[in-house]
């Protein structure tokens, strides 16, 4: 059965999409800890980020550096962070976290509770950004 995350990608399931190519894609975490908290994926479904080939493996973390320069320049903070983090989705992720402290990319702060409006419109902010 196929992933949350593989339905995202196929559009079965709606997102806020960030960025995608051939092999992977972007988009917004809905209970991001950060405002711009955002999942980059393989679109190849394979659950432990660790058993994607080395070229996957690779590109998927040049993609992800691309999005982070994006969300640098779109969101206030000092940097993004990216951690492999979760067990709840079995498809290999790697979380992009905009934060000011390194407290903020704890995953036992409470969640933001952002409206499909606020998550669409920093979606927006973050692909103006992606080609700059």
């Amino acid at each position: 059965m196929a992933s949350i995350f593989t339905k995202i990608v196929q559009g079965e399931i709606p997102c806020h999409k960030i960025a995608e190519n051939d092999n992977y894609f972007a988009f917004l975490d809905i209970n991001p800890l950060t405002e711009g908290h955002t999942l980059v994926i393989p679109k190849k479904e394979v659950d432990y980020m660790f058993d994607l080939d080395d070229e996957l493996l690779a590109g998927l973390h040049v993609f992800a550096k691309k999005v982070a320069r994006a969300l640098q320049k779109a969101v206030p903070c000092v940097r993004v962070g990216s951690c492999v983090m979760g067990l709840e989705v079995p498809h290999a992720h790697l979380h992009l976290i905009p934060f000011q402290m390194m407290s903020d990319m704890s995953f036992t702060n409470p969640k933001l509770n952002l409206t499909q409006d606020q998550l669409a419109e920093i979606a927006a902010k973050v692909r103006n950004h992606l080609d700059q």
